[in-house]
């Protein structure tokens, strides 16, 4: 089983870009989407319905920002879009799908604020969502998303000039340990130690092109779903948005 998600920038933009293309070429199980930054009504029809897919959409109730969306082969046993932080939810950030024998959650976590005007917000986000994980203990569970942390140094081009900056502030990074506490496992790191290895890159200073980017976006597990883990994967070289996608690969199947 295959599983992708990726930070579009703009579902429209990424649509126009190759988006579908991408999806038919990898054909994963399932496709979580963040910062779509559109509703149901303003897509093209293909989005709303891509063969083989059952789509769900959890748009920002703000026009033009933030929201997410799946794209699964098997339909899930249930659905929910709230983790129960009025802003965060306003903000349609969380997409919670139930499958028969574990649950996935599509994230997008708040960034913060350059001048870390929203970091409250964003620590209040990862306390709630930290809560909820807690809630689901000896259940299967796939966190997979935009998480806007880098972990540690080896996840940024850039540290030493980044450590007081936002995404990298020791109070978020404090919140990725709290999730490994926990028990979970971060896919790509299980595999593969080095830096280098990024996921977003700022628009300015050719930084794409001198590989000046972040490991912001993570794909984590619990550990009987670790047991399934072929693969992380990181698309570095699909170039649809600011970010590029990652998946994961189970060796369970296909099965849901």
């Amino acid at each position: 089983m295959k599983i992708i998600s990726w930070n579009v920038n703009g579902i429209r933009s990424a649509y126009k870009k190759g988006l579908l293309d991408f999806i038919n070429k990898e054909m994963p199980d399932i496709v979580c989407l963040q910062e779509i930054k559109a509703r149901k009504e303003d897509l093209h029809q293909e989005l709303l319905g891509v063969k083989n897919y059952h789509s769900f959409f959890n748009p920002a109730e703000k026009k033009g920002y933030s929201g997410v969306a799946v794209f699964t082969k098997v339909k899930p046993i249930s659905v929910n879009a709230k983790l129960n932080l009025q802003r965060f939810d306003k903000e349609g950030r969380l997409l919670e799908l139930e499958y028969s024998n574990f649950i996935l959650l599509n994230l997008y976590l708040p960034h913060g604020g350059r001048q870390k005007e929203n970091l409250d917000y964003k620590l209040e986000a990862y306390r709630k969502l930290l809560r909820k994980i807690k809630g689901t203990k000896n259940k299967s569970i796939v966190l997979i998303g935009d998480f806007n942390v880098a972990h540690n140094e080896n996840d940024l081009a850039r540290p030493e000039q980044n450590k007081d900056n936002i995404m990298f502030t020791l109070k978020e990074r404090a919140q990725i340990d709290a999730i490994l506490k926990f028990g979970f496992i971060d896919c790509f790191r299980s595999f593969n130690s080095k830096s280098g290895y990024y996921t977003w890159w700022p628009y300015a200073f050719k930084a794409r092109e001198r590989n000046l980017g972040w490991r912001i976006d993570y794909g984590f597990v619990s550990k009987d779903v670790f047991k399934m883990l072929d693969k992380a994967l990181i698309y570095s070289n699909i170039f649809c948005s600011d970010h590029c996608p990652i998946g994961l690969v189970l060796n369970n199947d296909g099965k849901l």
